[in-house]
């Protein structure tokens, strides 16, 4: 029978689905009010990132086929660039909403958000002399008029917009245009958004530094002779894709700098404006700046760049705001004694933030030291400001270890700064490789070598999530911490073959992206369909961050048909429609958008008591199957596998945080009856109550 059901969720509306959910969160009145406002920045954030990439690629798609039909899931991209605009245009406004909201609640707590017309004489006092001594000398100003070229602006920078009408002399006759002149005024990025004022009469007080320097335009404009003044803030969002060039006789590093740089003046895709600004005013900036009509134009309030709201003043208020969590220990893995000895015995499971990450650095620093350790090869993606895994690795070189650092310069909007921890390794003798031709290394591995006996013993992790300290404390990820031959040998054979890469390994236990992924996969899934077909328990559970290969959805689909019972955790896109009749009747598909971010990659064939558990970098995307190197490996340990299956069983259980993936992105709650279970709270309590029974 021939189905008339779409088949796919559009990739691209299933995002702005996502960060619906982040909106939710700040729209969520049993959050701590400075939570909500965290995920008010973090749906901006997240906007301005979808813009600089997502919406990008579907503009270049657009401009490519200028002329043609170029059908995106149905959808030519021109039509889907006007649609996501509708859709971002809500949101946004919705966004408003909820801050005033926000807002409004904070003041009942005796904390005031401030503007430049609501300052006291003191507090006016207070603002002259914070913006005189700390703003004003970095202050960059720009006089547009007579400037024979438009200034440069900054990808998702804040710019006032400033209007200037000049006095007229009693014999003038100049008409209001030829009197106005515009200005730019950029918003310094070093100095914190929010600038707190004195505290007074048992009330806190809080301004944007748009307003600090609103209030001190006058100081700004002096020289000017003008009978009115008014800004009003935009911001733009750049393509944020990198272009390579071809010349040979240039290094890897040096094509990712100057790619880099040059994205500085990638193709505007987004302006966004104060829906208060002058229309003049207004049509000035978009005509000097060439602004076409396929770029995304969109009303906003009078303050852009909301995601500094994730870094809002906590003011002293501990009650407006959900603490980090206490790290638990890891059973039987104590940080006083030898990792690598303790690691030697048995398999070690590490869940942060419920557990440390300090096991991670614990295990690189004592390697750093031994004397038998011959050699550390690890893979970087995301690093942490001031890395202590970085100081682990040159602490390692420096004690005459061979180390070799797998370095993606390409990780998106962290190239710069891996640039830079690339350089400060280079010069500190660590080996460093730049990746495969064509393929980004998004896998999170380790491998070191120790001299035992004569032998190499290998030990090292495996693990879901970056190795960055900064967000272990805010992302779940699970690391497998092993000495297992089986797989310490493999994850040594992707090391070569990121230094040989024509040649092409096998693997018997790691899954290895790009050339095993896809067909391990499907072989999994037809095994659990293979069950079901011969009438016995049949079971497949994944978790993950996103689902979007169509190849994977259609095996899926397929598994369902077939009777297997599919169970899916997806935090971000999902691609995949579940619960429809004759195609997805037997699959099931949440989201949980809670105080964690959900990041853990954990997959599940078959029921309990047969059931094979693995770990992975990679999401069910077709970049991370086909375009990158990951790595998904095995869990074969009885015990971590137990607590992996307990791990998605908490999950999948949970009432709260949890809402339903369907087609029409209504970002349903599931319902709560009478028991509330919240899945990150209840997780922490499993690993608690573990220690407990140990104890």
């Amino acid at each position: 029978m021939q189905l008339t059901h779409p088949k796919y969720i559009d990739r691209e509306k299933s995002w702005l689905a996502f960060n619906e959910r982040v909106l939710q969160e700040a729209a969520d009145k049993t959050v701590p009010l400075l939570n909500r406002l965290r995920f008010l920045g973090i749906f901006s954030n997240n906007l301005d990132e979808f813009f600089r990439v997502r919406y990008a690629t579907v503009r270049r798609i657009s401009i490519a086929n200028e002329g043609s039909k170029r059908l995106i899931n149905g959808v030519d991209a021109k039509t889907l660039l006007l649609e996501i605009t509708d859709i971002v245009i809500k949101q946004q406004s919705k966004s408003l909403e909820i801050l005033k909201e926000i807002e409004n609640e904070l003041e009942n707590e005796n904390i005031y958000i401030v503007d430049e017309k609501d300052l006291d004489e003191s507090q006016q006092i207070f603002i002259k002399e914070f913006f005189i001594h700390t703003i004003s000398p970095v202050l960059m100003t720009i006089i547009l008029n007579d400037l024979a070229e438009f200034p440069h602006l900054r990808d998702s920078y804040g710019y006032l917009a400033v209007k200037l009408i000049k006095k007229s002399d009693e014999d003038s006759i100049k008409s209001v245009k030829k009197r106005t002149r515009y200005a730019l005024i950029e918003m310094p990025a070093h100095i914190n958004r929010f600038v707190v004022l004195p505290e007074k009469d048992g009330k806190q007080f809080v301004i944007l530094l748009d307003d600090v320097i609103r209030f001190n335009l006058d100081y700004i404009f002096s020289i000017f002779d003008y009978e009115s003044i008014s800004a009003h803030m935009i911001k733009i969002t750049r393509d944020a894709e990198l272009d390579f060039d071809s010349d040979l006789h240039k290094s890897f590093l040096e094509k990712i700098s100057n790619s880099v740089r040059d994205r500085r003046v990638g193709e505007v895709v987004r302006f966004v404006y104060d829906d208060q600004i002058d229309n003049d005013t207004l049509r000035f900036f978009l005509d000097k700046m060439d602004i076409e009509s396929v770029d995304s134009i969109i009303p906003g309030g009078r303050y852009h760049n909301r995601r500094d709201y994730m870094n809002f003043p906590n003011l002293g208020r501990k009650d407006l705001t959900i603490g980090k969590i206490q790290p638990l220990p890891v059973n039987g893995l104590s940080l006083e004694a030898s990792m690598i000895q303790q690691i030697k015995n048995k398999d070690f499971l590490v869940h942060t933030p419920f557990q440390s990450f300090n096991y991670i650095v614990k295990f690189l620093r004592e390697a750093a030291l031994d004397p038998k350790v011959t050699s550390i090869k690890i893979t970087l993606y995301r690093l942490a400001k001031n890395s202590q895994i970085i100081s682990s690795l040159i602490n390692a070189a420096k004690n005459g270890k061979q180390v070799t650092v797998q370095i993606e310069l390409q990780a998106r909007f962290d190239e710069t700064s891996n640039i830079n921890y690339a350089e400060i390794m280079q010069a500190e003798g660590i080996k460093l490789i730049f990746g495969v031709k064509g393929l980004k290394v998004h896998s999170k591995i380790c491998v070191v070598e120790r001299l035992e006996n004569k032998k190499i013993k290998r030990y090292g992790f495996i693990s879901t999530g970056n190795f960055n300290e900064s967000t272990s404390t805010i992302y779940t990820d699970v690391t497998l911490m092993t000495s297992n031959n089986r797989i310490m040998k493999e994850v040594s054979k992707v090391f070569e073959f990121f230094e040989v890469n024509y040649k092409i390994y096998r693997y018997k236990d790691l899954i290895v992206s790009p050339h095993y992924t896809r067909t391990k996969f499907v072989k999994l899934i037809d095994k659990e369909i293979e069950k079901a077909l011969n009438d016995q328990p049949a079971m497949i559970r994944l978790k993950m961050n996103s689902l979007s290969d169509y190849k994977m959805i259609d095996k899926l689909y397929e598994a369902s048909r077939a009777g297997v019972k599919v169970e899916l955790i997806v935090r971000g896109i999902c691609c995949l429609i579940p619960g429809v009749p004759g195609m997805s009747d037997n699959i099931e598909a949440i989201s949980i958008v809670d105080n964690l971010l959900e990041h853990s990659r954990i997959y599940i064939f078959g029921t309990d008591e047969e059931s094979q558990v693995y770990i992975s970098s990679a999401d069910f995307m077709t970049r991370n199957i086909d375009e990158r190197v990951e790595v998904t490996c095995p869990i074969y340990d009885e015990d971590i596998k137990t607590e992996l299956i307990d791990t998605f069983k908490i999950y999948w259980n949970g009432n709260v945080k949890v809402r339903l993936h369907s087609e029409r992105l209504e970002n349903r709650y599931k319902r709560t009856g009478e028991n509330r279970f919240r899945a990150q709270d209840e997780l922490y309590n499993y690993y608690r109550n573990k220690i407990e029974v140990i104890l």
